[in-house]
């Protein structure tokens, strides 16, 4: 296994750290029949939701694919 020989300085260690940065989620916009826009996230089910907001059942790519 692979031992560093010098001890690896703050400024350093802070300085390859810095470079780790989040991404912000890529997200999907869609409109339902009634003008209602939501937003998900890419290649994963949607709830769809009667009016009442009690979810029915699980959706994708307009096909039902799981009850909830």
């Amino acid at each position: 296994m692979a031992v560093p020989k010098r001890k690896m300085s703050r400024a350093s260690t802070r300085m390859r750290r810095s470079q780790w940065k989040a991404e912000a989620a890529t997200l999907v916009k869609s409109v339902d029949a009634n003008g209602k826009v939501s937003y998900s996230l890419p290649h994963r089910a949607k709830v769809v939701e009667d009016s009442a907001g009690t979810p029915l059942f699980m959706e994708y790519k307009g096909r039902k694919v799981a009850d909830v």
